[in-house]
């Protein structure tokens, strides 16, 4: 019996420091379904750095324009998480803007959030960055956002399983 993939969530956000918000939230469950949504900004959010975006590609605008609110977001994750525990590889970062987001919402999370650490084998450790450096190339013109970040982490974790 193969092993199931983890739950993977992934955060793009308005920058890098204690600041930035939350603007798109991608994750990827067991069973390869996926949900990704840009975040409108909360009134209180006008931190904005044009590194990140440069990295995300995702602008200002484009929340204004397509974003959802943080309500309605976090209510779409509670009931698309169908697993009491997800993962992500950016944990110091990615759970406070997770918490961010459910504050701003008013809405509890029904879900933890883990360290994919936790779940890594040593064998994988010393495998991820080359195992992920090869998806990277085969994946070239991918874009850097969080459904996209989400599955390329959940790939690295199951081919790094078995990696030699």
């Amino acid at each position: 019996m193969s092993q199931l993939p983890p739950t993977i969530i992934d955060i793009e956000a308005s920058g890098f420091g204690a600041k930035s918000y939350p603007v798109e939230v991608g994750v990827i469950r067991a069973d390869g379904e996926r949900f990704c949504s840009l975040i409108k900004p909360a009134d209180d959010w006008h931190h904005w750095d044009e590194q990140a975006q440069q990295l995300h590609g995702i602008s200002r605008d484009d929340l204004y324009t397509y974003g959802q609110a943080a309500t309605e977001v976090c209510q779409k994750l509670n009931d698309f998480i169908d697993t009491p525990i997800v993962y992500c590889d950016g944990w110091v970062v990615d759970y406070p803007w997770l918490i961010k987001l459910f504050d701003a919402a008013g809405v509890s999370m029904n879900f933890r959030v883990s360290s994919l650490d936790f779940l890594l084998k040593e064998q994988q450790m010393d495998v991820w960055d080359k195992v992920k450096e090869q998806l990277l190339t085969q994946f070239n013109d991918r874009r850097h956002r969080a459904s996209s970040d989400a599955e390329l982490i959940q790939l690295t974790y199951m081919q790094s399983l078995s990696h030699r």
